[in-house]
């Protein structure tokens, strides 16, 4: 992890690196979003970031989600309580079903759905708690084996499958481009996204307000805002190199 004056210093260059790309694209950096990924990042790595304006975290896992709230939150009722109410938290990593429960009422946003089950599964759950709980759609964009999410061609298809689903909303989608060293290498990707993002917009479902597209990290994000990214998700980019040996 960063020392704190390093973590105020990581966020000012982002936020002037977002200011850059959303320029040359002809946009207003105030309609891109920036949240920090502050998985495996104590909670006082979050605190810092508070102090210097960062309202919007995301994680990986659910109960450090949970700890990490509960913690940040009482530090900043304490210290700084006219902040204690604007954090938001994203979940953005890969939801299993049994953790559902203890995460509906918690997020701004599940980043990660990727199938009907867990779909149905957030829908039941924020019934019962007579919410309607904002999710994306995760487009495993690049058809990486590796990785999480519903292939491109299947996502309009699988759109009209939650259609049924009340106690969710289709807020927009999420990628995770593949690892590159060189980020025009994703631009394609990033340009697909947007395309999707169009046509499932475009479609009139009750459950449906697409307005997120949640594409672009640390090493990729400014072309990804150059494409159309709405939210940007940035962890190392802020927090520095994460210790897997701590993994929750």
């Amino acid at each position: 992890m960063s020392s704190t004056n390093q973590i105020a210093e990581n966020l000012k260059e982002i936020r002037s690196r977002i200011k850059a790309a959303a320029e040359r694209a002809g946009r207003d950096p105030k309609d891109i979003t920036l949240i920090a990924v502050s998985k495996l990042n104590p909670a006082e790595a979050v605190e810092t970031a508070v102090a210097h304006d960062q309202y919007e975290f995301g994680e990986n896992w659910v109960k450090e989600l949970l700890e990490k709230e509960t913690e940040v939150g009482s530090f900043l009722r304490n210290h700084s309580p006219e902040k204690a109410d604007i954090i938001k938290w994203h979940f953005i990593g890969h939801l299993q079903t049994n953790k559902v429960k203890q995460l509906i009422g918690k997020t701004v946003l599940i980043h990660s759905v990727d199938s009907l089950k867990l779909a149905t599964v957030i829908d039941t759950e924020s019934k019962k708690k007579n919410v309607v709980t904002d999710i994306l759609l995760e487009i495993n964009i690049g058809d990486e084996e590796s990785k999480y999410g519903i292939k491109p061609d299947d996502a309009v298809s699988f759109v009209d499958s939650l259609s049924d689903l009340k106690n969710i909303k289709i807020r927009g989608l999420m990628t995770v481009a593949p690892i590159c060293d060189n980020p025009e290498a994703n631009r394609l990707y990033f340009m697909k996204m947007k395309e999707l993002f169009i046509d499932i917009k475009a479609k009139n479902n009750d459950n449906i307000n697409m307005g997120i597209l949640s594409m672009g990290m640390t090493l990729d994000f400014e072309t990804a805002i150059e494409e159309g990214a709405t939210h940007i998700r940035v962890g190392t980019g802020i927090f520095g190199a994460r210790d897997y040996g701590n993994k929750i």
